[in-house]
C-alpha cells in the first residue's frame, strides 16, 4: 500500500472547493455512507448538516467519489510501476501529488503496457540505448553513424546504421509521445489556442448547413454547436478537425525538447519530434481535446435538460376540473377521453373531424355530448399532428354552445411512449394504445408530476441532443431530478401509482408495487404507521420515506405534513407549550406564530424545550402552518384559450402572453397559440443574457413581442423587449 490521500483530507478539500466546513462535509459523507438518501438529509437532517441544500450534498457525494476512484487508481499505477522496477521516488511524488485522474494517465503512459508500435519493434531490436543517446544529448563528438554502427545485427534484422538510427528514432518519438509535460503543453495549445473546422461533405441542404464552412475557437465554441458537429460528422454530413499554428507549436516543443544542440543527435531528435508530432502526439490530443470538449458540452446539456423538465414537473396541477383530453390525428381520427376530478377514466371515443373523413359537425356533436354528460371544465389538445385543427374545432364548438369551456395545448411528449408500455396495459388493460394517449394528456393537467414520471424522463421532449449524449449519465442525471422533485412536493400514498412511489426516498419498484398492492387489499391508509405492516418495509426504509408520504384526512393531521414521524413527540410539546390543539391549528394556520409572537418565545429555547433543532422547529411551524400544502400551488397557472390565433394574424409588435416550452442554449421557445411555438433568442431576453436559463424557466407565463413572422418557413421571432427600439435621432 502506497501513501495515499486521507479521507479528512478529502473533506478540506471539498470544503474548501464549496465554500463550507470540513465538518459540514464529513458529517454528510456519514450520512451518505449510512444508507441515508439526499432528499432525506437535506430534509431530515439540517442540524447534522448545517442546512446543506440538495445541490451542495450532491455535489459532496459526486466529488468524493471522483477522489475515492483517483486514489484508487494511483494505488494501481504505482503498483503497476513499481513491478516494473521504475518508481523512482520523484515519480512517486508526482503521482501522490496529483488531484487530476488526467495527470495520473499522463504521468503512468510510458511505463503503461503497449500493444505492438514501431518503438516496441525497435527496442525488441536492442535499440533502446541507441534512442537514449538521442534523448539525452549527452554526446558531441563522433558521428551518429558510428555509434549506430555497433547496433547493426542481421540476426536482429538491423542491416545498417541508417536502420539503427530509424528504429531509435521511433523510439525517441514515442518518449516524447509518452512525456507528461510534453503532452500537458500541447494540451494547453491546443486548448487555447486550436480552431475547431468542420466541411460540409456534400452541397445539398441539410440541417447541419450552418456548418459546412465553419471555423471557430475551440475555447469558445458552444456545447450546442459542439453537439450538432458531432452529430453531423456521426451522420457523415460534415468532415471536422482541430487546427493549431503547428509551427508554432513545434518551435515551442523544441524549445522544451533541444536541450543541447551541439549534440551530434540533434538533427535525429528534431526528426524523432516532428515525427512524434504528426504520428503520435498531435491525434492523440486531438481525439482526447474533442471528447474532453464533448463530455463539457453533454455535460451541459445534460443540466440544461435537467433545469427543464424539474421546472416542467414542477407545473401546477389543474385541481377541480373535468378534463376531456383529446390525442389529434387525420387519417386515424382524434381520440377522445374524460377523466373525473380525480383522474378516473369516464368515456372515449374517436370523433373524425379532419381529412380523409371530414366529419366535422359530426365530431363537434360528439364534444358536446360528452361536455353535456361529464360537466366538462376543459379540453386538453395534444399538441401532435392536427393539433392546430383540432384547435379550431374546439374554438368554434366553445364559441357555439360551451361558453364556459375553454382549452389547452398540451405536450404529448411520450405519450406514445407510455400507451404502449407495460404500465399502461396494467392502468387500461380493457383499452387499446391508440385510446391510453389522450388519458394521458388528460391527466398530464390535471398532475403533471404523477403522469410524467410514468415515461422515460429523456422522451419527455424538454432539452436539446438528448439522444446525442452520454445515456447512462443522462438517465441517471434525469432520475435525480424526478426524485428531488417527487420529494420536495410529496405524495398522496392513498392514491399514488407505483411509478410515482418508486421515486419516494427510501422506496424501489418493488417496495413501491407493494404499497398499492396492500392498499388494493386493506384500503386507504389511516395512518404512516401502517406501512410498516407491508412486507419488505424495513425500520431504514420507513425511516427515509414515511415523511415525504402524506395521508389527507388521516387519523393525525401530522400525517398530511413534512414533520417526519420521529418529530410528532416534539411537535405536540410545541403546541402544548403554546397551549394550542390540532383543530385549531387546522382552522387557523397563524395562530401558532401569532402565539409565539404574543408570548414573546424565543425560537431557541423553543427548540430545547420540544428537543429538536432549531431548523426542525422551524420545520414544524411551517407546516403545521399550511398541512397539507402543495408548493406547486404558489405558481402560476398555464393559460387557457377559447379562441385560436393563427400564424396569419400575427403582426410585427403584437404584444401576446405565451408559455415557455423548452429552454436551450440560444433561446427560450414559447408557446403564444399559433401552430408553431415563436423563439426569443437569448440577444432578445434583455441585455448581457448569455445563459437564457438565468432568465426563463420552462412553465413561465411571460410577455412577448413580435418581431418577425417567416410563413414559408414556419417561424417566429419574438422579443421579451416589449417596447421596440427606439428610432435614430436625426
Amino acid at each position: 500500500m502506497y501513501p495515499r490521500l486521507s479521507e479528512e483530507q478529502m473533506f478540506e478539500i471539498i470544503a474548501e472547493d464549496l465554500h463550507i466546513l470540513p465538518v459540514q462535509v464529513s458529517h454528510t459523507v456519514e450520512l451518505l455512507d449510512d444508507g441515508n438518501t439526499v432528499p432525506f438529509i437535506a430534509r431530515y437532517r439540517k442540524e447534522v448538516t448545517g442546512k446543506l441544500d440538495e445541490e451542495q450534498i450532491r455535489e459532496i457525494q459526486v466529488r468524493l467519489n471522483y477522489f475515492r476512484i483517483l486514489e484508487d487508481r494511483k494505488q494501481t499505477v504505482l503498483k503497476t510501476i513499481d513491478e516494473q522496477g521504475k518508481l523512482t521516488p520523484a515519480l512517486q511524488a508526482k503521482i501522490s501529488r496529483s488531484r487530476k485522474l488526467q495527470e495520473v494517465e499522463d504521468l503512468y503512459l510510458p511505463y503503461k503496457p503497449k500493444r505492438k508500435t514501431r518503438a516496441t519493434t525497435a527496442k525488441a531490436k536492442g535499440l533502446e540505448p541507441l534512442a537514449l543517446l538521442i534523448w539525452n544529448q549527452e554526446t558531441t563528438e563522433g558521428t551518429p553513424g558510428e555509434f549506430a554502427q555497433e547496433y547493426v545485427n542481421d540476426e536482429k534484422e538491423v542491416r545498417s546504421p541508417e536502420e539503427a538510427l530509424q528504429g531509435a528514432e521511433d523510439i525517441a518519438a514515442e518518449m516524447i509521445s509518452d512525456n507528461a509535460d510534453i503532452r500537458q503543453l500541447v494540451r494547453k495549445f491546443v486548448l487555447n489556442t486550436g480552431m475547431l473546422v468542420s466541411a460540409g461533405k456534400t452541397k445539398d441542404r441539410t440541417p447541419y448547413e450552418m456548418y459546412y464552412e465553419y471555423k471557430e475557437l475551440v475555447k469558445r465554441v458552444r456545447p450546442h454547436r459542439l453537439l450538432a458537429i458531432n452529430r453531423g460528422e456521426k451522420e457523415t454530413v460534415l468532415k471536422v478537425k482541430i487546427e493549431v499554428d503547428e509551427d508554432a507549436l513545434l518551435r515551442r516543443l523544441e524549445l522544451q525538447i533541444v536541450r543541447k544542440p551541439n549534440s551530434i543527435f540533434t538533427e535525429h531528435l528534431q526528426t524523432a519530434l516532428t515525427d512524434a508530432y504528426h504520428r503520435l502526439l498531435f491525434p492523440a490530443i486531438e481525439r482526447e481535446v474533442r471528447s474532453a470538449l464533448t463530455e463539457k458540452a453533454e455535460a451541459h446539456a445534460i443540466n440544461v435538460f435537467a433545469k427543464n423538465l424539474r421546472n416542467l414537473l414542477m407545473q401546477p396541477p389543474i385541481t377541480g376540473k373535468v378534463i376531456m383530453g383529446i390525442d389529434p390525428g387525420y387519417r386515424t381520427g382524434c381520440k377522445v377521453a374524460v377523466i373525473d376530478k380525480t383522474g378516473k377514466y369516464l368515456e372515449g371515443t374517436t370523433i373524425f373531424p379532419h381529412p380523409p373523413q371530414n366529419q366535422w359537425n359530426s365530431a363537434k356533436g360528439v364534444l358536446w355530448e360528452l361536455i353535456n354528460k361529464y360537466y366538462v371544465d376543459v379540453i386538453a389538445i395534444g399538441n401532435g399532428t392536427a393539433s392546430r385543427e383540432t384547435e379550431q374545432l374546439a374554438a368554434q364548438l366553445i364559441h357555439e354552445k360551451a361558453r364556459d369551456v375553454v382549452y389547452i395545448i398540451v405536450s404529448e411528449a411520450g405519450a406514445s411512449v407510455y400507451s404502449a408500455s407495460p404500465l399502461a396495459r396494467r392502468e387500461f388493460p380493457d383499452l387499446e394504445a391508440s385510446m391510453r394517449g389522450n388519458i394521458s394528456i388528460a391527466r398530464r393537467l390535471l398532475d403533471p408530476l404523477a403522469e410524467l414520471v410514468k415515461i422515460e424522463p429523456k422522451s419527455i421532449g424538454v432539452g436539446m441532443y438528448q439522444h446525442d449524449v452520454n445515456q447512462k449519465k443522462l438517465t441517471e442525471a434525469l432520475h435525480t431530478v424526478v426524485e428531488s422533485v417527487v420529494n420536495h412536493v410529496g405524495v398522496d400514498l392513498n392514491t399514488a401509482s407505483a411509478a410515482l412511489l418508486k421515486y419516494v426516498s427510501g422506496l424501489n419498484t418493488k417496495l413501491a408495487e407493494a404499497i398499492v398492492a396492500y392498499r388494493d387489499t386493506h384500503g386507504k391508509f389511516a395512518n404512516r404507521k401502517e406501512l410498516l405492516d407491508i412486507k419488505g418495509m424495513g425500520t431504514k426504509s420507513f425511516e427515509q420515506g414515511a415523511g415525504f408520504l402524506r395521508i389527507p384526512g388521516g387519523e393525525n393531521l401530522f400525517d398530511n405534513t413534512a414533520i417526519h414521524p420521529e418529530s410528532y413527540e416534539a411537535a405536540r410539546k410545541l403546541l402544548e407549550r403554546l397551549n394550542l390543539d390540532l383543530k385549531a391549528i387546522q382552522t387557523h394556520g397563524n395562530l401558532l406564530r401569532q402565539k409565539i409572537d404574543d408570548g414573546n418565545f424565543s425560537y431557541k429555547d423553543l427548540a430545547e424545550t420540544v428537543r429538536v433543532g432549531e431548523y426542525t422547529l422551524m420545520d414544524i411551524i411551517e407546516n403545521l402552518e399550511k398541512p397539507g400544502r402543495d408548493p406547486r400551488a404558489e405558481l402560476p397557472p398555464p393559460i387557457f384559450r377559447s379562441d385560436v390565433l393563427k400564424m396569419e394574424d400575427l403582426r410585427q409588435g403584437m404584444l401576446l402572453k405565451g408559455t415557455v416550452r423548452n429552454v436551450v442554449d440560444f433561446g427560450a421557445f414559447v408557446d403564444i397559440g399559433v401552430k408553431q411555438d415563436g423563439l426569443v433568442h437569448r440577444s432578445e431576453m434583455g441585455q448581457h443574457t448569455r445563459n437564457p436559463l438565468d432568465r426563463v424557466s420552462v412553465g413561465d407565463i411571460i410577455d412577448v413581442r413580435v418581431l418577425d413572422v417567416d410563413l414559408e418557413r414556419g417561424r417566429v421571432a419574438l422579443s421579451m423587449n416589449l417596447e421596440p427600439p427606439s428610432a435614430p435621432l436625426i
